[in-house]
Formats: structure tokens, C-alpha cells, sequence
């Protein structure tokens, strides 16, 4: 029988600082609790324990505290955002009916080791999970370590037996005692003897064995060491006592009480729907107390109406006509669609989908229909000829600009976060599966009526209503439609090109190989460590267990020292040319020989659009290789493109927001901002700035935007961190009015917990309350830049909306089809291409009024490539 005891102090703590900040609606922090609950349910699936406990500390003094006053006295108090969690993580560690040993006096470590001990003596094994290596010294036969930490914010954890213990420390795990005793410990103050560190302390105990074996053979200790450990020996007795874990702890323990239990489900629910754990609730497959589902979702729908007939199914549309809206769910696939009203719920199935009349009255100008993510319904709606009008709301949506830091909006998701319950689900093994799946659509059909009934007020009491009802929701129709159309691509040039690259990618293999001087697989981390930094002998950084680090920022500091790196640079940038988008975007082609991107406008913090399936937003520019793969993306025959991009958005919106009047003149004058920032920065006239001053202060002032530090931006352009800080000095010297906004917005967002675009775009920021460094800085780069880059975001999107009307209104064949982040793609007919160069300007320009003009360029080409 095994019984696994966790370090509850030492996991959370851990779980803290592994996980970004997470805070409920109501601003409580989570990130600890989630953290720690998802190291519990990895441990428990990795070690399979029988029986299950945690151990804290409690805030009493311990008698080491008593022995020695500056018993850890150099830590600092625990976060009060960790604090807060504390008693919450142990609620729900009652609820999972796992127990929890604490006592006063004495610390978890004691608590632990007197568990360990006690397992061991009714036969029992013992796992003690903990971040401590103070708990090294319990292993023996039937006691083992398991210690976790994090790497790159992943738990990673190492299992120590007595032998794996003798492997790395050289001696019995008992005598970490007296290596604690010799070299101290800093985490706990533990003094030690002054000057003897990790190495001496060790190779004392490997000559001596113990700390009483040291002191005997002190004749044999050279000259310096000795007077070190005879000054130091009640220090290192001291020590001795402090270090030990005491497996007396007074508490009522027995391994069976601690057996593997169910947990108390109402409870661990009302808990983790507190706590917004939708995808906890689901991944322990909770729910809700009965009477709430009843109540809430099931009750009235299973009994509603499920509808077959074409005939019967087209009344029923004619008759949503005269409803003031309908709430709508349909599968993906448009083969069932449940729509709810003020008095009924229909499920729409068979015969009924097939009538032409239904599905065109339903989803025509006359019923006005809400729903959740109605972008992809319209897509599809399209994609099989029917119309997809009149949605005016969007619930998925519209709790995307609640709070765009969710990362889901699935509605099960959106319903628990939002409205507090969970959406009844009937069970298929209850009431079969097709009964199970109506009763499913249509209780989902109820939670968007629900969630439309409070989420209009919540979107009014955040001040977003132009923001939803003038660009996020009418974007939504835009985007279906250019999903819809999607953009050509030459499947045989893409061919052409992969062969190419092949063939390029083939002769830097082979250059590689001749450089190394034998075959390898470039591809391996490993081995391509071995023959730069063993064999060539070039300069390497850390070495870990894994080898060396060969990635992209260690190789572009070798460039120059070798030919072979930029050998093995070529080589990756082709071999990642030809997977991800010569072939990657071959096999993404469909049969009308075009690319259907999706524009995803549920998932950015900032509200900025990404594309997936493919991404084609990421389309390479910056080599000229790369820009090749824009060749492949054609107009239809007869066509061209017409691109038309912003200039400089990020900055003009800088300039407005931050009201800096140097910065609006340089812009109202059309002057080159980067030019006159070089000029400002370098301390010289414009016509003195060289290129590279120039491409210098263009850094500066695209950094400035993220909050840039001296340490990123001497990375960024090759100078000193002192030459970095200068630049950054001299910036802020010159626009006055960013430095005031810099502190200013940063300062307002610790006061209201947010920052806001122009257009009303929220963003919470809960990680400037942390007492954590790196969390709260990170912030404040997110104040920073938010209002920034959201803003510019909105225009972007307003601007697609404008663009898409004005060429409907001119009655043009001319449509969208790509946007990249500041930049639109339309396709049309080429005796259009100039009156629509002319249209997409102006709307984008004039979209809205800054303190700066906005400005945009257009060109126009056979070719992505050649109309940039």
C-alpha cells in the first residue's frame, strides 16, 4: 500500500509562481489554487497512491524559531495574494475528502517526517512530494522523495530513493543533516560554519562521514579549514538541531484514515463555480445541485417541440417574423438547429433543414436572431447559399469584450463565468442519445435567451456599447464573407517553389557536412551542439543535461565565427519555408483552388484579429526568399489586388492618445518620424541621420509603445545596455508628453484594475495588484501598450467594416479577402482597381479623427507580392 503526503506550503507556493495571475470577476486570485490542483491531479495519475494527505505549516512559531531568533527570519512574508488562497485551497482540499495535518509548534516538514515514519511502521510506502530538499534526509526503504519545480512554467519533478540519493550526494540521505550543519542554508537562515560552502561541506563528509566525525579528525583538516570549523562549531551543532525534521509531531495519524475517498461533489461544485473553474468542473465531471439545473436549464425544453416537417417548419419561421428576436444554436453542420422564443423551444431536424423557404426565412432580413459565435454559423450559412442576416447579438462575443483575457468562450464556459450556473445536460444513457442530443440543443438554446437578458446591461455599465454594437458585431458578418471568399493561390508555382527549396535545402546540407566534416543530423539539438561546441570548438553557453542550445539567438551570436552557422541558418529558414507554407499551404488549398484562412475574433487581449487554418498573417516578409511565398497568392482571372496599408498607425495613435505635441507636429507636418526621432536621439540634424540611426530610433519608438526595457533594446539593435538606456533617456527628453502618459497610464490602470481603448476596448489587468516582480511588471508593459495596440486594432476593424460597405454602396464587384494586422487585401475586376484604391484610402483615413491624420497607401498587382 502506498500513501502519497504533499508539502501543501511548498506545492502552492510553487503553483504561485508557476501560473499567471488568475482572478475571479470579483478580483479574488486563483492561480495558485488551479496550479496546485493541476500538479495534485498529475501526481495522482503518475503515482496511483492508495491514500492521500497534504501537511502545512501553520503561523505559529516552531521551537527552532525558540532555539535560534534568526530562524528564517530573511524570508519574505507570503503575497497577500497568495495569503488569500490559503484557506480556500484547504476548503477544497475538505471538500475532496482529502486530509490535511497541521500543529501547532511545529513545521510541515515535521508533520511530513513524522507521517513518512509511521507509514513505515505499519508497513506502509510513503511518496512526500515537496519543492524541500530539507525532506532528503526522510528517504530510507519505505519512504521516497518526489521533488518538483518548475521549468519553463512546467512542474517537472525527480524521484528520489536511497539510491538515487547516494548517486548524487555520495553518502546516506540521513547525513544531509550534516551537510546542512557544515554549509548552512540560506532559504532558512540556517548559519552553518561561516566559509565552508556545498563542495568542502560535502568532501568533508565523504572523508569523515558525519558532523561528529569532522570534529574528531580536525587534526587532519588542513591548517585554514580547521580554525574555519573549530570557530564555527557550535554554529554548526546549532545548526545540526535546525536542520533535523522531527518525526514526533503530536497528530492523530494512521494511514488507512487517509484512504483514497469520493469527493463531496455538491461541495467541490459550489467551490470551483466560486472560483470560475469551468474547465475543472467539466475535466471532474461536476454539476451543478439539481434543483439549480431543473430550475435554471432542462425543465420545459425536453418537452418542447422537435420539428421534421418542411410545412410545419415553415409556419413556425413566418411566425418568428412577428417575435421581437429568437435565441438560436445549430450544429456546425446545419443538421439541427434549435431555436427558443418567449414561450416555446423547437428543434429543427430531417425534411425541415431541406425546405429552402425554412432556412430562408429563418436566417433572412425578417427574423432577428440571437445566438452564440455567429461568425462561423454565417460562414456556413454562405457556403451553402442561404442569407445570414439580421443576428443582432452575439453572446460569445459580447463576453469576449467583457473580458478578452478568458481564453474560452465556449458557452458552457461563457454561462458559469457570466451567470453563475451551469447549463443542464440530459444524460444519453437516461434517456437515449437522439432524445439526449434535442434536450442538449435546446437547453443551450435557453442559456443564450439567459445570457442575452444580462449581458446587454453589462456591456452598458462597461461603456461598451459602440464598441459591440458599431464594430465588433458588424465586423462579424464582414469576416464570414471574406472567409467565405477566401484568395487564390498557385497550387503549381507553390509546387515549383518547394522544389526549389529542396533543392536549396539539400546543397546547405551538404555545405553543413563539409564544414563539420562528416554526416549528422542537423536537425538534432544534440548532435548539432556536439559539432559546433565539442568538435569545432566554437563558443558555447550552458551546457545541460540535454546538450547544448542550439536555438536561433545563440546561433545568430555565433555568425561571422564560422561559416557553418550561417550555413546551418540558411538551412532552417528554408526548411521551415517549405514545410510551413511551400507544402503546408499546398495541402490547405480547396477544390475552387482557393485558401479559406478563419479570422479568429474571440481570442487576442488586445482585440486585434488572428488568422488560423492557415495563418496567413504570418506570411514571411522580412527576406526576400520568404516574400517569394506572397507571389503565390493570385487574383482571379481578370483581377488584381489592391493593398492598401497604414502607416505608422501604432505611433498617430500614440501621438493622440499621449497628446505629445512634438510628436502630432512631426506627424501633421509629414515629417519621418523615425528620422526625427534619430535626430532627437543621436543629438544630430535630420540631414545628418545615416540609415542605421534611423532603423535605431524606429526601435526605440516601436519599443517605447511595448514598454521596451534597456536590456531588450540593446539586444534588439546590437549596443550597450548603457547606450540603450541613453536612447530611451533622450526619447523620453524629447516627447514629453509619452514619458507623461508612460506614467500616468500605469498608475490609472493600478487605480481602476484596467486600461481602455478609445472605443471603450477593456482590458483588466489583475497582474498589477501582484507582489510578484515579474507579474507586475509584466502589467505594466500590458498598460502600457493595451490602449495602444487595441486602439489601433478597433480602427482597423472599423475600417474593414467602412470598406466592405462603401464598395457594396458603389455597387462594385470589388471584395475583401485578407487583412494582416495593418494592412487590407481587396480583390477586383482590373478596370476597378483605381476608383477602389481611391475607396479603401479614404475610408481608411478618414474612419475616425485623431490629433494626427491617419494615412494609408494603396498599390495594386497581379500578385500579393507585386501589389505590395
Amino acid at each position: 500500500m502506498k500513501l502519497m503526503v504533499l508539502d501543501g506550503n511548498s506545492v502552492i507556493n510553487r503553483a504561485y509562481y508557476g501560473v499567471r495571475a488568475l482572478t475571479t470577476r470579483d478580483g479574488f486570485f486563483t492561480n495558485a489554487i488551479y496550479g496546485f490542483l493541476n500538479i495534485l491531479e498529475k501526481l495522482r495519475a503518475d503515482e496511483k497512491p492508495d491514500a492521500l494527505c497534504v501537511a502545512f505549516d501553520l503561523k505559529a512559531p516552531t521551537f527552532r524559531h525558540l532555539k535560534y531568533d534568526g530562524y528564517k527570519a530573511t524570508r519574505h512574508p507570503m503575497p497577500d495574494e497568495l495569503a488569500m488562497q490559503m484557506p480556500v485551497m484547504k476548503d477544497v482540499l475538505r471538500a475532496m475528502r482529502i486530509p490535511i495535518f497541521e500543529c501547532e509548534g511545529w513545521e510541515a516538514d515535521d508533520v511530513i517526517g513524522t507521517i513518512g515514519k509511521r507509514c513505515g511502521h505499519a508497513g506502509w510506502d510513503c511518496v512526500i512530494v515537496t519543492g524541500d530538499r530539507d525532506s532528503l534526509q526522510l528517504i530510507d526503504e519505505h519512504v521516497t522523495v518526489k521533488l518538483v519545480s518548475s521549468k519553463l512554467s512546467q512542474t517537472v519533478a525527480v524521484n528520489y530513493d536511497p539510491a538515487k540519493f547516494r548517486e548524487e550526494y555520495g553518502f546516506e540521505p540521513i547525513h544531509l543533516i550534516d551537510l546542512k550543519a557544515l554549509m548552512g542554508d540560506s532559504s532558512d537562515n540556517i548559519p552553518g560554519v561561516a566559509g565552508v560552502g556545498p563542495k568542502t561541506a560535502t568532501q568533508l563528509l565523504l572523508d569523515y562521514g558525519t558532523l561528529d566525525g569532522v570534529y574528531a579528525h580536525l587534526d587532519a583538516v588542513k591548517e585554514k579549514l580547521r580554525a574555519k570549523l573549530e570557530q564555527g562549531r557550535d554554529s554548526a551543532y546549532l545548526s545540526y538541531d535546525l536542520a533535523t525534521i522531527r518525526c514526533e509531531a503530536p497528530i492523530e495519524f494512521s494511514p488507512e484514515a487517509c484512504l483514497v475517498q469520493p469527493y463531496d461533489e455538491a461541495a467541490l461544485y459550489e467551490l470551483f463555480a466560486r472560483l470560475e473553474f469551468t474547465r475543472l468542473i467539466a475535466r471532474y465531471g461536476l454539476h451543478a445541485p439539481q434543483e439549480t439545473a431543473e430550475n435554471g436549464m432542462i425543465d420545459g425544453v425536453c418537452t418542447s417541440e422537435v420539428v421534421s416537417d418542411a410545412a410545419r417548419a415553415e409556419t413556425l419561421a413566418a411566425s418568428f417574423q412577428k417575435e421581437h428576436y429568437v435565441n438560436l444554436i445549430a450544429e456546425p453542420d446545419l443538421s439541427a438547429i434549435a431555436v427558443n422564443t418567449d414561450e416555446s423551444g423547437y428543434y429543427f431536424c430531417g425534411d425541415a433543414l431541406e425546405s429552402t423557404k425554412f432556412m430562408s426565412t429563418l436566417f433572412g432580413v425578417s427574423v432577428k436572431k440571437v445566438t452564440h459565435d455567429c461568425k462561423p454559423l454565417m460562414r456556413r450559412l454562405l457556403e451553402v447559399g442561404y442569407p445570414a442576416e439580421s443576428f443582432i447579438f452575439d453572446t460569445a462575443l459580447a463576453a469576449y469584450d467583457l473580458d478578452a483575457t478568458q481564453g474560452s468562450y465556449d458557452l458552457d464556459r461563457v454561462v458559469t463565468h457570466l451567470l453563475g450556473f451551469e447549463i443542464g445536460r440530459a444524460d444519453k444513457d437516461e434517456v437515449g442519445e437522439e432524445a439526449a442530443r434535442v434536450c442538449n440543443r435546446l437547453a443551450e438554446a435557453s442559456a443564450v435567451a439567459a445570457l442575452y437578458e444580462a449581458l446587454p446591461e453589462k456591456l452598458a455599465q462597461n461603456g461598451m456599447e459602440k464598441l459591440y454594437y458599431e464594430i465588433e458585431l458588424p465586423l462579424c458578418r464582414v469576416l464570414a464573407e471574406m472567409e467565405y471568399a477566401g484568395v487564390k493561390a498557385d497550387q503549381m508555382a507553390l509546387i515549383s517553389f518547394g522544389n526549389m527549396l529542396q533543392s536549396r535545402i539539400e546543397a546547405a546540407q551538404q555545405t553543413i557536412f563539409d564544414f563539420a566534416g562528416r554526416e549528422f543530423n542537423i536537425n538534432s539539438t544534440k548532435q548539432l551542439g556536439e559539432i559546433l561546441f565539442d568538435e569545432l570548438g566554437l563558443p558555447a553557453g550552458k551546457k545541460t543535461k540535454s546538450g547544448y542550445s542550439t536555438n536561433a539567438d545563440v546561433l545568430e551570436k555565433l555568425k561571422g565565427k564560422h561559416p557553418i552557422i550561417e550555413a546551418i541558418l540558411d538551412y532552417r529558414a528554408m526548411t521551415k519555408l517549405k514545410s510551413t507554407y511551400a507544402d503546408g499551404l499546398v495541402k490547405q488549398i480547396a477544390d475552387d483552388g482557393r485558401i479559406h484562412t478563419t479570422f479568429q475574433n474571440l481570442v487576442t487581449a488586445t482585440g486585434r484579429l488572428s488568422s488560423t487554418d492557415p495563418n496567413l498573417q504570418n506570411i514571411p516578409v522580412r527576406t526576400e526568399l520568404g516574400s517569394e511565398i506572397r507571389r503565390m497568392f493570385v487574383p482571379s482571372d481578370g483581377c488584381v489586388f489592391v493593398d492598401a496599408d497604414y502607416s505608422q498607425i501604432e505611433l498617430r495613435v500614440l501621438a493622440h492618445i499621449a497628446d505629445d505635441k512634438t510628436m502630432q507636429e512631426a506627424f501633421r507636418s509629414g515629417f519621418d518620424i523615425h528620422t526625427a526621432t534619430a535626430a532627437q536621439v543621436f543629438g544630430v540634424e535630420p540631414e545628418q541621420v545615416t540609415p542605421l540611426m534611423r532603423r535605431h530610433a524606429k526601435a526605440v519608438n516601436f519599443g517605447i509603445v511595448y514598454g521596451i526595457s534597456e536590456f531588450s533594446l540593446s539586444e534588439d539593435i546590437g549596443v550597450t545596455r548603457k547606450e540603450a538606456r541613453q536612447y530611451i533617456d533622450n526619447y523620453l527628453a524629447h516627447y514629453a508628453g509619452v514619458r507623461t502618459y508612460m506614467h500616468e497610464i500605469v498608475e490609472q490602470a493600478k487605480r481602476d484594475g484596467y486600461v481602455t481603448t478609445l472605443f471603450g476596448r477593456r482590458r483588466e489587468l489583475p497582474e498589477l495588484k501582484s507582489s510578484n516582480f515579474n507579474i507586475r511588471s509584466f502589467g505594466e508593459r500590458v498598460a502600457l501598450n493595451t490602449p495602444i495596440q487595441g486602439t489601433a486594432a478597433d480602427i482597423i476593424k472599423l475600417a474593414m467594416i467602412r470598406v466592405d460597405a462603401a464598395l457594396r454602396r458603389q455597387k462594385l464587384k470589388a471584395r475583401l479577402v485578407l487583412q494582416v494586422h495593418d494592412e487590407l487585401i481587396v480583390e477586383c475586376p482590373v478596370k476597378e482597381a483605381e476608383q477602389v484604391k481611391k475607396i479603401v484610402t479614404a475610408e481608411m483615413e478618414n474612419v475616425v479623427q485623431l490629433k494626427v491624420p491617419l494615412l494609408a497607401e494603396a498599390k495594386s498587382g497581379a500578385s500579393w507580392y507585386e501589389a505590395k
